[in-house]
């Protein structure tokens, strides 16, 4: 009898194991709840000052407190660790914050963080610079780019996106108030169109006046024309396109100038102020125009598509320099983007701030989008597995710089969308001969249609 209970309960042992490796496997939210959450709280409270000296984050006790624990105790006095908060559990890690010892600095930290994540037994862990003195560690518990779920809660506002999840478990927001400009790269089913797709939808439900240029015929953007105010097909409706908007931002200035009291021969480019300054019933919607494969706009074939050429790319430049302040925002999107490209695409890749680089085909490709602001990040791109669409690294000028992976998002979900806020459009008179045409959707009957028997003589 004593045998057979043994084997059950070393059966029901091994059951649970296996019941554990296969959740944390299949379903790491809900293993990190019941059983990963637990654990590393454990660790966390039970080494945390072993764990800090031994990375050397302790610093050596003050002369008053170490008095103080000779007369109490009569102990050696030991180095103290960085003053710790209380941890708060979510639903993918732990945070915590750490007041720092007079010498150290958040980098000290952060230099650690891979110990750290040994230590406690978590996936990753990320710090925080809060305040002065004060920094935040956020660990997180297993790999949320594989399975992506945005937060809850997301920050959003006018020209706020959140389009994608940072691998810390924060949501990547598109402010188009700080980064005005951005040049998005990736290879064939990159999730480069996703990306696109996630950001097009969000903007659909604000005041915003969407533009497209799709070279490809219309292939990725028709699908959203019924909340596009303008879009272009080919290179010669660009050409056409392109003048338009140049000639909108022009208004606009005006528009500031006659706000502002200034003289109409000052240069736009004296102007510092923006659209944003004036009152919200004289103010101009802003407008973000999206460009799929802007290469398209480069190639030429003959002279006269060079000289097409020539004044489109100067069009480009012109917006991405002076567009910010009038309310023109750029999403620029291709496989490749460098100088063999032709006159211009240098000088355009660099009014573009903010980089977003899925999975490439080569090295050089990585380097076009991340070299000139994060070289360190190039290594990160070209390690983009094909089997995780969607995951990019994203930085801007700053040099900062992180992974994210963008959440599915069906092409008819995102089409219904546009659909559903497509009374949204505002109205710009000028865009109105570039407005695509939608056909109706057709009203699905109830019953039955009796088919008229035909006319006989």
């Amino acid at each position: 009898m004593t045998d057979l209970v043994t084997w059950a309960e070393l059966g029901g042992s091994l059951a649970a194991i296996s019941g554990a490796a296969y959740a944390r496997h299949a379903h790491p939210a809900a293993y990190w709840s019941t059983v990963g959450l637990p654990v590393s709280m454990v660790r966390l409270l039970a080494s945390y000052s072993s764990t800090m000296e031994a990375c050397g984050l302790t610093v050596e006790p003050s002369r008053w407190r170490a008095l103080a624990v000779k007369a109490a105790t009569r102990r050696e006095v030991r180095p103290v660790p960085p003053r710790r908060g209380l941890i708060r559990p979510t639903t993918t890690g732990l945070r915590l914050r750490l007041r720092l010892a007079p010498g150290q600095e958040p980098a000290d930290v952060a230099a650690s963080a891979e110990r750290l994540r040994h230590a406690w037994g978590v996936h990753a862990v990320y710090v925080r610079d809060v305040k002065p003195g004060v920094v935040e560690l956020r660990l997180v518990g297993f790999d949320v780019l594989r399975k992506v779920r945005m937060p809850r809660r997301v920050p959003g506002g006018p020209l706020r996106v959140p389009v994608a999840l940072r691998e810390d478990a924060t949501a990547f927001v598109r402010d188009y108030h700080a980064v005005p400009h951005e040049l998005v790269l990736g290879a064939t089913l990159s999730g480069k169109s996703m990306y696109l797709r996630n950001l097009l939808t969000g903007l659909a439900a604000q005041p915003v006046v969407l533009v497209g240029m799709d070279c490809k015929r219309g292939v990725e953007l028709a699908p959203f024309a019924p909340r596009l105010s303008a879009l272009a097909t080919d290179a010669d409706q660009a050409a056409e396109l392109l003048p338009v908007l140049v000639k909108e931002m022009e208004d606009r200035y005006d528009l500031i100038k006659a706000r502002q009291g200034l003289a109409p021969d000052i240069p736009d480019e004296q102007i510092t102020s923006d659209i944003w300054g004036l009152p919200e019933s004289e103010r101009p919607y802003p407008i973000v125009l999206f460009i799929d494969e802007v290469a398209e706009l480069f190639l030429v074939a003959t002279r006269k598509e060079e000289e097409r050429r020539d004044e489109m790319v100067t069009q480009l430049i012109r917006l991405a320099q002076l567009g910010r302040a009038a309310g023109i925002y750029l999403e620029v999107c291709g496989q490749r983007f460098g100088a063999e490209l032709g006159k211009g695409a240098t000088m355009l890749r660099a009014q573009l701030t903010g980089r977003a680089c899925h999975r490439v085909n080569d090295e050089a490709s990585a380097k076009m989008a991340l070299g000139d602001i994060a070289p360190e990040a190039v290594f990160a791109a070209c390690a983009i597995p094909a089997e995780l669409p969607g995951l990019a690294v994203v930085g801007d000028t700053s040099g900062g710089w992180s992974r994210i992976r963008t959440p599915s998002l069906s092409l008819a979900d995102a089409a219904a969308t546009c659909r559903e806020t497509a009374h949204l459009a505002p109205d710009v008179p000028a865009l109105t001969p570039f407005r695509p045409y939608v056909p109706p959707v057709p009203v699905k009957g109830s019953g039955t249609v009796a088919t008229p028997r035909p006319v006989t003589e």
